[in-house]
């Protein structure tokens, strides 16, 4: 009975031995030209936080929108929106100014975001001629 508990558990060893050789160094999966719609979600929040970094340095928010079409959703404003209130919501502090200020420039400032502008907008008592 110890023989052969023994033998499966060498046996066992080996197989994984090998089939972790093989696969991470014989014949690992090699990802080629794979497109930004393919990105795990995490990982696409990420490269939009770049987008909206890179849209703080140059303000130009047709770069932006021309650096987030790769990511195939279907409406990006309401992408950035949807992901901007989401970092809200969560307390996501380093992401929320450069999102906020991306979709601004977007159109996209909602009441939760005001808070978060870099300039706030003037008050309408402030407008008013003295």
């Amino acid at each position: 009975m110890k023989r052969t508990i023994g033998s499966l558990l060498i046996g066992l060893l080996a197989g994984i031995g090998i089939g972790i050789y093989l696969g991470w160094e014989q014949f690992p999966v090699e990802y080629t030209n794979s497109s930004l719609a393919a990105l795990a979600p995490w990982y696409q929040d990420e490269y939009t936080v770049m987008v909206a970094e890179g849209y703080g340095v140059d303000q130009d928010v047709n770069a932006a929108l021309l650096r987030l079409q790769p990511l195939g959703k279907d409406n990006i404003f309401d992408y950035v929106q949807t992901l901007t209130e989401r970092y809200i919501s969560q307390s996501n502090v380093p992401n929320i100014t450069p999102m906020v200020a991306l979709a601004e420039a977007m159109g996209r400032l909602t009441p939760v975001m005001e808070i978060y502008r870099s300039t706030p907008a003037p008050q309408p008592d402030a407008l008013a001629a003295p």
